[in-house]
């Protein structure tokens, strides 16, 4: 039995995580993970992912200490790497950092269903998504990784501070501190705390589907790069991108049925 499971729920692919008991992300596990990802990125019916646990009470408790230690001593055996001269790195193809580079990088809305344990790289995982959903019930929430001897090397430390800041991510991955749901919320660690963030989740999922694609995709790849250089050069490309969009035809027909129906602001997303 595999430790994914992919399922349809309308529009939405929902993506299950589930490696009991302890529910921890390993090499096989990403390599599955990363598999279902790209199966709902490049299937057109689906219009947004969602990532959620399967073991009860963990979405994922983070990435197996175990394996980790096997690296370790494997690379303490192996010569010394050439440093990297590359000016653009080549992402990798798969496993861990090939996921969440391909979530991050997806043409449509990935939001992460909190609903248990999520430390580590099960929270790199979430972080790497454009939204986040938390039960109100976790009690673990964060990037404990230098308690034992590391730093989180599976995007944390550069998508952290994106999210909450360099000061408060600072202290959070130097100290290794976890947080509850509603305090992970209170912080700006996640974006709702919900009983139930799968169903939440699904809600979300629905305003996306009734949406056009290539809108969403446009504005998801242009808030992404926007921190990642020049302000001029990031105008330059919305304004590029806004006359590619604006001329769809999916783009003119939604815009068309606005017109004739409620003004813009009189019914706000929920």
């Amino acid at each position: 039995m595999g430790l994914v499971t992919s399922e349809r729920r309308d529009a939405a692919a929902v993506i299950t995580y589930a490696n009991p008991p302890l529910g921890t992300m390993t090499a096989a596990g990403a390599e599955e993970m990363f598999q279902a990802v790209q199966a709902a990125v490049e299937n057109d019916e689906i219009r947004c992912l969602v990532l959620t646990g399967g073991v009860p009470g963990i979405f994922v408790r983070h990435y197996d200490v175990g394996e980790l230690t096997v690296l370790g001593e494997r690379l303490a055996q192996a010569p010394a790497a050439a440093p990297q001269t590359d000016a653009q790195p080549q992402r990798p193809a798969g496993g861990f950092l090939g996921l969440t580079d391909l979530i991050a990088a997806a043409p449509k809305p990935v939001i992460a269903a909190i609903n248990g344990l999520c430390m580590g790289g099960g929270f790199e995982l979430s972080l790497a998504c454009d939204i986040r959903i938390a039960g109100k019930d976790v009690t673990a929430i964060g990037l404990p990784e230098t308690r034992v001897g590391i730093f989180p090397g599976g995007g944390g430390t550069q998508r952290l501070p994106r999210v909450i800041g360099e000061a408060r991510a600072l202290e959070m991955i130097l100290r290794g501190r976890v947080v509850s749901g509603p305090a992970a919320l209170e912080i700006g660690l996640v974006h709702e705390v919900a009983d139930d963030p799968l169903a939440r989740a699904l809600e979300i999922a629905e305003e996306f589907a009734a949406r056009p694609a290539e809108g969403v995709a446009y504005a998801k790849r242009l808030t992404r790069a926007a921190l990642d250089r020049p302000l001029s050069e990031g105008l330059a490309d919305e304004r590029r991108s806004f006359s590619e969009v604006v001329r769809l035809p999916s783009a003119i027909e939604a815009m068309k049925v606005s017109l004739a129906g409620a003004p813009l602001g009189t019914r706000e997303p929920s």
